[in-house]
């Protein structure tokens, strides 16, 4: 059987980072470990052409040669999703379809034509879909009753990718996290009980990026790597040999929750094994509503506080924000602001809140008969799909608001400058920056071309802070001009999402008050329809 496996295209997202791909020749951020598993765990007598949409797009011929198309997707790549199934169906193809959006979402892809729905994880509804291929069936559904030993999960395909065109390389070492936060799906998705893959396994797959010439950065795409902290400690002992023996050939990155600020040992443990930095979901600082969502470990100690531990124990910190929690009082937006300039965090996401299918939140807002039926598209500047509990014009205004401070270009490039100086060193991240020589030439001619010359709101502040990074802490250099070369980006980003939230609006939150606003728009009209529904 020859089979086409894509991944489909993102839009433009806060992660895309579109504007640094293109100064630094590269094509995506990460790649899609899921589809590169399922390729693995497909039949060897099965012909395989893998392509990931965002980085080099199939052809025609593509098309013509397959017997079966594969698709994999989450929810923000919905609209290049569909696009493609009913491509495979107007071509007569057989599709399959997996992947966080469609085991959320089922009907959405049975309502585009697809024929087989491989839900949940792979490892268990590959083989299920596999058996039905050769029984000779036509379509089908199949799921999972259990969550898979992952220990099980085969070296992803990492020689199907094209390696050079991402920023970093991606490894899963768990699945699952042990919290409650109302809003998430991972627990919906992947459960409460953080399983681990084996230490030889993960070190496996290390080594086959390794001896495929891979060195530089890999994400290791946990939604919280310390979910399971006593099995992470015994990976990272051995990590730290496997990376000393190979004279740290990469870098780490990866998210966890905050209370990894309460363990010294495993912060210590992170910075020996190459870790540089985390992604926090530090969600919001003010307690009601952390308390209301169920984000409990948010809440034990000061996050001010955890931020510095984590900056001292030499890691980089990104962090996550949301905006319209049920329990938010006005302000909320400068709330997160002046955390954000008290942490000094250079890229932190602000997102509105949404309610996720088969989420807590969801079925709680279900139940208060609260939910619009509008689900968004899992972007981060799509308006709340539920009735707040405050004007819905005061949370798209704060949240604008604070979003275009935040990355107001000499704001941003402060954060970048005031970050790397409160990062304690750590020689084992910093030792290498394993990033192309010829892409990191032409990165940094082009950053020192806009920031350093072009951009003269900006440039004095630039080269000033240029020389003093690189005379007190000449380590941090790279990674100084890394995200400030990211700023391009962020800046190109905020006017769009003004335009997003204009447009769901019906007029721009930082021109016009929430309070000067007489007119419904046509969010509100939804909601206005829906309530009447009810009655």
């Amino acid at each position: 059987m020859n089979v086409l496996l894509l991944y489909p295209l993102f839009p433009k997202t806060f992660w895309s980072y579109d504007h640094f791909m293109e100064m630094a020749d590269l094509k995506a951020s990460i790649p899609p470990l899921g589809i590169i598993t399922v390729a693995a765990l497909l039949p060897e007598a099965w012909t395989i052409r893998f392509f990931d949409r965002n980085v080099n797009p199939e052809s025609e011929a593509d098309w013509e040669w397959c017997d079966l198309v594969i698709l994999s997707s989450m929810l923000v790549q919905q609209d290049d999703f569909h696009s493609l199934i009913r491509k495979a169906v107007r071509n007569g193809k057989k599709v399959a379809v997996g992947g966080p959006y469609p085991t959320s979402i089922p009907d959405a892809a049975l309502d585009s034509g697809a024929h087989y729905l491989i839900l949940d994880e792979g490892e268990i509804t590959i083989p299920l879909f596999i058996d039905a291929i050769e029984a000779g069936d036509e379509r089908g559904i199949f799921r999972a009753a259990e969550k898979p030993d992952v220990s099980t999960s085969p070296v992803p395909r990492f020689d199907l990718l094209k390696r050079e065109d991402y920023l970093m390389m991606a490894i899963q070492f768990s699945r699952g996290c042990p919290f409650n936060c109302e809003f998430c799906d991972i627990i919906t998705l992947y459960g409460r009980k953080p399983r681990t893959k084996d230490i030889d396994q993960t070190l496996r797959e290390l080594q086959t990026l390794y001896d495929l010439g891979w060195r530089g950065s890999i994400f290791i795409v946990d939604d919280n790597f310390i979910g399971n902290q006593r099995n992470v400690k015994l990976l990272l002992r051995s990590l730290i040999p496997w990376m000393e023996e190979r004279e740290y050939p990469f870098t780490f990155l990866t998210e966890a929750s905050v209370n990894l600020a309460e363990d010294e040992e495993l912060l210590e443990l992170m910075a020996k094994a190459g870790f540089y930095g985390v992604f926090l979901g530090i969600e919001t600082p003010d307690q009601d509503s952390l308390k209301m969502t169920g984000k409990n470990q948010n809440t034990r100690s000061p996050l001010t506080v955890a931020c510095e531990r984590i900056n001292q124990a030499g890691l980089m910190i990104y962090a996550g924000f949301i905006i319209g929690f049920d329990a938010e009082k006005p302000g909320a937006g400068k709330r997160i602001q002046e955390f954000i300039e008290a942490t000094s965090i250079p890229q932190p996401m602000l997102g509105i809140l949404q309610a996720l299918p088969n989420t807590a939140l969801w079925n709680r807002l279900e139940k208060e008969e609260r939910l619009l039926g509008i689900m968004g598209a899992g972007e981060q500047n799509t308006l709340m799909n539920f009735v707040p509990t405050r004007p819905l014009a005061e949370i798209a205004h704060e949240y604008l608001d604070a979003l275009w401070a935040m990355y107001e270009p000499t704001a941003y490039l402060n954060r970048c400058f005031q970050h790397c100086l409160n990062i304690t060193p750590n020689r084992y991240s910093q030792q290498k920056v394993n990033f192309p020589i010829r892409k990191a030439v032409r990165l940094a001619t082009k950053l020192i071309w806009t920031q350093g010359i072009q951009m003269k709101e900006i440039r004095g502040q630039f080269w000033r802070q240029f020389w003093v990074i690189l005379r007190t802490k000449p380590q941090f250099l790279s990674l100084y001009l890394g995200i400030c070369a990211v700023g391009g980006h962020f800046w190109e980003y905020r006017v769009l999402a003004r335009e997003r939230i204009t447009e769901q609006l019906g007029y721009d939150p930082l021109v016009l008050s929430p309070i000067a606003v007489t007119e419904p728009s046509t969010f509100e009209l939804a909601e206005q329809l829906q309530t009447s529904d009810r009655r």
